[in-house]
């Protein structure tokens, strides 16, 4: 949970403490960098997981073919 403490928020959130010891063992400079780099490493994940998604569904046969505008026609 996020708090705001005039110009900045607290973060404070059951990982908390890993965050601290990631700043201390120098995984990161701050905490704002470990929180940086665990939303950029969210946002690749959630990247990957939409692609193996896809490629799931298409050996499933769940995709489109043909004419783009005959297949809105349908859709409609």
């Amino acid at each position: 949970m996020a708090a705001f403490t005039g110009r900045f928020y607290k973060l404070s959130t059951p990982a908390g403490g890993t965050i601290e010891r990631m700043v201390k063992n120098g995984v990161a400079s701050n905490k704002a960098a470990v929180v940086r780099r665990a939303i950029e490493k969210l946002a690749e994940d959630e990247a990957v997981n939409a692609v193996l998604l896809a490629e799931r569904e298409m050996g499933e046969g769940k995709f489109l073919r043909g004419d783009i505008r005959e297949l809105m026609k349908k859709i409609k």
